[in-house]
Order: structure tokens, then sequence, then C-alpha cells
């Protein structure tokens, strides 16, 4: 499909996880934390949301007092891992580090 939304094979996953230093999978998810004061934190989910909206695909959220965590996966496609969702690991990672958001190493 071209919107990016068929699920990947295993190996096609363990490709595209080398591309995005630092997620983590999770079974049919992909997960990664950050490390930024609750301000910022909701700052920079806000800014995720608008990109989210425009893409048409959103993570899973859990906001902390010093942490923000971010769970993807494509739940339209039965909860499996898809392009689009390293696609918007790529789009965080971006976003995360424009907000000065530290990697968390779990």
């Amino acid at each position: 499909m071209a919107d990016g939304k068929t699920p990947l094979s295993e190996a096609a996953i363990e490709e595209a996880l080398a591309g995005v230093p630092g997620w983590r999978r999770n079974g049919e998810e992909i997960t990664r934390r950050f490390s930024i004061r609750y301000h910022g934190g909701i700052a920079m989910i806000v800014h995720v949301a608008d990109v989210e909206r425009l893409i048409g695909h959103h993570a899973d959220i859990d906001l902390r007092w010093d942490t923000v965590r971010f769970g993807i996966t494509t739940h339209d496609v039965g909860h499996r891992l898809t392009e689009a969702d390293f696609d918007l690991a790529r789009r965080i990672d971006a976003i995360a580090a424009a907000h000065l958001a530290e990697p968390f190493d779990d």
C-alpha cells in the first residue's frame, strides 16, 4: 500500500529498527522515552500531536514529571508494525531534539 500501512515482515522490522536508533521493539510496538521537565514535555507533546494530525498517524503517549514515553503501532492493521510507525518515530526524534529532550536510556 502506498500509505505505508502494510504490516512489515520480521526482516523489514529489523532493518527499520536500525534506522531509528534508541527505539526499542516491544512485541508489535516500538517505544522510546525522553527526559524532559513536565511543562517542556507538554509543549513537545503538542508539537508531536500537530504533526500526527497532519500525517494521520499517532503514538500512545505517557507523560510523567520528568519523562515522556511514546509507543507506536498501527492500530488499523491489527496493531502491527508498518513503515508509518518508523516514519513517525523519526519525526518524534526530530521534535524531541528541537525541544532539547534527552533520550532516556532504559
